[in-house]
This record gives structure tokens, sequence and C-alpha cells, in this order.
């Protein structure tokens, strides 16, 4: 029986009622794989996918965003004490930067390289900036290193100089590939920002998270449902009539932990947080009661802002946004009725089965059979988030 054979669902049963079965999970399994066969130690750099097997599948280019979502994740597991393989996910940062930031000549960081190490996609691209942000401040986090407080200041200033669009918010791609703004990228600039803010202090980057807050309030709220809107058009309006546009359940679990931690940081200085507790919530409770499939528990990919599902079919990163956020509320002494370890009990044994020795399996279809023939690394920054909290893991402030 090959691989493929076993990959059916229900795959198997697991009782996590013990953190003791995530920390192995993800310590004895998953970041060992992605840091031993999901690293090219010749090139110092992440595989983008492994098959099945655990074997690299080749790819025409390499992301920024996958690398940077990768040593993000390993500098994390080495504060947190999980996994240590900080120094090769702080060498490959090194050759990420060399490699990625303004190897064509231009200002900004390029999409992509290819095999041969030249640029595949010299695209600048928000939400691939957004990333690398990212990685840095877990690096700053890490090690306190000068150099990298002063490239993410410089790439932060980048992104203003490349995608500060004329109204409000950013660009999503310079040179652009459509007229539609996007909430994605967005989001995760606002992520970044967050963990750069509490890794420095800076108030720059203060002023950027306030920036974004306004934005989210204005323009990506839609006033009409509450809800999260996915796509708008170049003034900020929905790129869809009403009832027609698309929101993604995963999203608005994303954006409700986001919404608390900004919150966490912001709120002891005084400011105010009017209406954004409020906000949070809302997105957290609409996805619960119109996002989930009812048969399974799990998270849908996307719905429309009067909570239609027209789209049947879960990939893993919802589920995982679900669960920090489910785990962070009953760390905050807000549990819900729906038993977090239940949940995570039944994500390990649909997504992670145990023949693929910590991979997984992305996405499958209504009918519980996978959409994908591969394993994407650019998940394991998803699943961190949530197994670091299941593991035993208490807030972020616990890295130091």
């Amino acid at each position: 029986m090959t691989v493929s054979d076993k990959l059916s669902y229900p795959s198997e049963t697991l009782d996590t009622n013990s953190s003791e079965v995530w920390r192995d999970w993800l310590s004895a399994k998953a970041l060992p794989l992605w840091s031993d066969a999901g690293f090219d130690g010749k090139r110092s750099l992440y595989h983008e996918r492994l098959n099945w097997d655990g074997r690299p599948v080749p790819m025409s280019g390499l992301r920024l965003m996958v690398q940077a979502r990768q040593i993000s994740t390993y500098c994390r597991a080495t504060l947190d004490g999980f996994y240590d393989a900080s120094a090769q996910a702080l060498r490959c940062l090194d050759i990420v930067e060399h490699a990625y930031h303004g190897s064509d000549g231009d200002a900004g960081w390029v999409f992509s390289l290819a095999p041969d190490g030249t640029p595949a996609d010299s695209r600048r691209d928000l939400y691939a900036h957004a990333f690398i942000l990212f990685a840095y401040g877990w690096a700053i986090r890490l090690t306190g290193e000068e150099r990298y407080r002063k490239i993410a200041r410089q790439t932060a200033q980048e992104v203003e100089r490349i995608f500060a669009a004329p109204d409000a918010g950013y660009l999503d791609t310079i040179p652009p590939t459509d007229s539609l703004r996007r909430q994605n990228p967005h989001m995760h600039l606002f992520e970044a920002y967050l963990v750069l803010f509490e890794a420095t202090g800076d108030e720059y980057y203060l002023e950027r998270l306030r920036s974004l807050i306004a934005l989210t309030r204005n323009h990506l709220i839609d006033r009409r449902s509450g809800l999260l809107l996915e796509f708008f058009d170049s003034s900020w309006k929905p790129s869809e009539p009403a009832s027609h546009n698309r929101v993604e359940p995963g999203h608005l679990f994303e954006w409700a932990w986001l919404l608390g931690e900004y919150e966490r940081l912001v709120s002891p200085s005084g400011e105010d947080m009017t209406g954004l507790t409020e906000t949070a919530e809302r997105l957290f409770r609409s996805g619960l009661s119109c996002g989930i499939d009812p048969k399974t528990g799990f998270a849908l990919d996307a719905m429309t802002e009067d909570g239609v599902v027209f789209e049947w079919s879960t990939r893993i990163w919802p589920q995982t946004e679900l669960l920090r956020l489910l785990s962070t509320r009953q760390l905050l002494g807000r549990p819900e009725s729906i038993p977090v370890h239940d949940l995570g009990a039944t994500f390990l044994a649909r997504f992670t089965p145990s023949c693929l020795a910590g991979g997984w399996i992305d996405r499958f279809n209504e009918a519980g059979s996978p959409l994908v023939d591969y394993m994407p690394a650019s998940s394991l920054y998803h699943i961190y988030g949530a197994a670091r909290l299941l593991s035993g893991q208490t807030r972020e402030t616990d890295n130091g």
C-alpha cells in the first residue's frame, strides 16, 4: 500500500487530551522533517514542497514568502523551547537577504528565485514583503541583532515607497497584475508590524499599525454585514454586488486573533480600543455560526457576507487559525463550548496522518478526499501558531 492509498478520511483516531501528544508531533516529527528533508543544505534555502514520501518536489521558483515563513517558525520554535534549528534558519535569512533584496538592482525584495539563484520573478509583492518583515521580527526577538533591526526598518520604509496607494492602504504588487485590492496582504503586514513593535518598541511600527487599524475599520469591514471582505476595487468598494462578496472564515478567525494581539500590546498605553473588541468578537462569532461544516466541525473555505457557503472544501490553515483562537480564549479565561483538545484530536487525525511522519494534507474536498498530492512548506507557519499553544505554551510574552 502506497502513502497515497492511506490518505482517506477519517484515517485514524488520536487521544490528544494531553499536550504531550501535540508536543511530540511538533518537536519530534514536524519540525525535524521540515528542517531536514525540507531544507536544501547546498543552497541553504527551504524547499517549497515535499511529496507524500518526504522527498523535495522540484520547483521553477522559490518564493520569498516561503523562506520567510520557515525562518520565522524556526526562530519561534527555538524561543519556545520546542526545537532548535535556529542556526540553520538564521543562515538562511542571511542568504535570503543577499539573494532576494535588491538583487535585480531595484529597491525592495524580488518575489522568487530560479534554481540557478537568479531572480525568477522580479515583481514586488506586498504579501511577500509582509512575511520577510515578520521573519526579521522573530529574528530580532531571538538574537537582538542590530543589523536585523536595520534591515527590517529599511524594508518597512521600502514598503511605503513602493506600495503605498494614493487613497489608503497599499497596492498588492508592483507592477500591478489587476485593479483589485486585497485584504490578505494588509492583514499579514499588520501581523508583521505587531511582531516588530513588540520586538523593538519602535514607534514607527506602532504608527503603521494604527494606519492599518484605520483601514480595517473604514474599508475592510463591510458596513452592511459587519464582516471582513476579501476583494475590493481600486477605491476600496466591495468588488462584487451585495450578498456576492467572498468572505473566508479562516480570515475571520485570524483577524479576531490579531485584533486581540493589538489590544494586548497597545492598550497598556491608554490608547482607545473602542469597537475593536466588539469587532473581533463579531468576526469570531460569525465564523463559528456560518463558516463551520456541521458534519465535521471544520472551518470551510469560503462563504458570502450573508453567510451562504459556496466553497465546502477545507484547507489546513483555517483549522489552525480557529484552534489558535480557541486556545487563546481558553487561556484568557473565556473558553467556548467547543472542546479545543477534541477539535485538535480530529485535526491531527484528518490533516496529519501518521504515515506522513510530520507532514500534512493541505486541502480536502467536501467528500473528504485530498485535493493536493504534495505537502506545502508554507503551511508550517500556520500550524505552528496553533500547535505551540496546544503543546503547552501560553502567550507570546512567554518568548521573552
